[in-house]
């Protein structure tokens, strides 16, 4: 198309002439379609482009400035949403790495939120048991599991020197404390 008539045919499509846009789009399809090949889009791509660049066109009609230029307009508004399009398409990598297809989402549902919740306050309803009947126990069971909880665990030498408790009588005694332990866990239910 002549640029002259191209300006002409921009002016009567801004006035309405539902020709004129006809006879636009027409003449200037093929020069848009060259661009939009010329990237190497899927074809679902390359469509969604092509109407892009046209919807782009309809919306700045008026404003074009040059409209015998319109075709350099529409040339580079195709360039432009192509890249886009090719931009996007690098953060989707297609792969078929079934280590990277069998992904749990990091996204978390909200049933899973609730599902978590719960679990939580089951778990920490647990520990609050726990720790009541932690203190029901006698004096020696208390202090010997809280030295052998320590972190890094002291050794048996030195549970030795600081409860004054024979070496040997170490590992019966934790065992005594935790069978305790567990049985009133049990008789609360909370096991």
């Amino acid at each position: 198309m002549d640029r002259a008539d191209v300006g002409a045919l921009v002016q009567s499509a801004v006035d309405g002439d539902a020709a004129a846009w006809k006879a636009l789009v027409e003449g200037l399809s093929p020069l848009v379609w060259s661009v939009v090949r010329a990237h190497r889009l899927s074809d679902a791509d390359a469509h969604e482009v092509y109407q892009t660049v046209w919807f782009r066109f309809a919306q700045h009609l008026g404003r074009i400035r040059e409209p015998q230029k319109a075709g350099s307009w529409l040339a580079s508004t195709a360039r432009h949403e192509c890249l886009k399009v090719l931009k996007s398409l690098r953060r989707l990598t297609p792969t078929d790495d079934p280590q990277l297809l069998d992904r749990v989402s990091e996204d978390r549902t909200p049933e899973q939120s609730l599902l978590d919740s719960e679990e939580a306050a089951v778990e920490s309803e647990r520990i609050r048991h726990l720790w009541q009947e932690f203190e029901e126990l006698g004096d020696r069971c208390r202090q010997l599991l809280r030295i052998l909880m320590a972190s890094p665990p002291p050794s048996y030498q030195e549970v030795s020197a600081a409860l004054g408790i024979a070496v040997g009588s170490i590992g019966p005694l934790r065992q005594r404390c935790l069978r305790r332990l567990r049985a009133r866990l049990e008789a609360r239910g909370a096991v």
